[in-house]
């Protein structure tokens, strides 16, 4: 079974530059893209407006901050309704049937073909575009640091989320602390230290890419009404260079 046909574009976004900066940032959630034959999921079009369908921002800031620094980046473009790229391929949560109380009849009874269809052709492509980026730059003696880029809706079960920025972390990681601390004394805002989600075994993308190459890290979560707007992504895109440039420099 074929899942992408003539018209679909592919899954990877990426901007690989030669450079001398360590971070690498990818972006797992950064489209809202859908394959013509999975009929939009049964969803109408105001879903994959919503954080349902996308981190809503993420890739712009992406672009800005990977931009700014003479960074190179690696982007998922298709929903993470249709497959979720942070999750482990193997598992029912990366094809959600149910997001955020929102059923997704396109996901539902979905039989092993299908399954892997969306696995062989979305998050193997994505996940090894990271692991070909990382190659070439161990090839070439360059250090790395990961940037993993996420954004979180301000309301989550009747709960809102007061933070502007989550740093999710493992305590090894010595440039997510620095990022944390850098973030914190900039002040105005809060900061969460593994809010509003943790590094809890869910996550796949940092495990996969960062951990098992031994690699420091950071996976950034930005509230979406900060970032909703291009004066929010340009502003926090600004803020970002700034810090990530003084805690690259305190280590």
């Amino acid at each position: 079974m074929e899942l992408l046909g003539a018209i679909d574009p592919p899954p990877v976004i990426a901007e690989l530059r030669d450079d001398d900066t360590p971070f690498l940032f990818t972006c797992d959630h950064a489209g809202r893209e859908v394959p013509a034959a999975l009929a939009a999921l049964g969803q109408p079009p105001d879903a994959f407006e919503r954080h349902i369908a996308w981190d809503i921002g993420a890739a712009s800031v992406t672009r800005a901050l990977a931009a700014a620094l003479g960074a190179s980046f690696v982007m998922q473009r298709y929903s993470r309704l249709v497959i979720d790229c942070n999750r482990d391929p193997a598992t029912a949560a990366a094809i959600p049937t149910v997001s955020d109380h929102v059923v997704i009849p396109g996901n539902q009874g979905l039989d092993a073909a299908a399954r892997r269809a969306r696995v062989l052709e979305i998050h193997m492509p994505y996940h090894a575009a990271i692991a070909a980026a990382l190659d070439r730059r161990q090839a070439e003696g360059r250090s790395t640091i990961l940037v993993f880029m996420h954004s979180f809706t301000p309301r989550m079960d009747g709960f809102d989320r007061p933070w502007r920025f989550g740093v999710i972390r493992e305590p090894t990681s010595r440039f997510s602390e620095r990022v944390l601390q850098r973030l914190r004394g900039e002040g105005g805002f809060e900061v969460g230290d593994n809010l509003p989600y943790a590094m809890d075994g869910v996550d796949y993308s940092a495990p996969t890419h960062a951990f098992a190459r031994g690699l420091d890290y950071l996976e950034l979560e930005m509230r979406q009404d900060t970032v909703a707007d291009a004066a929010g992504q340009a502003e926090t895109a600004a803020l970002l260079q700034a810090v990530l440039t003084q805690a690259l420099a305190d280590l």
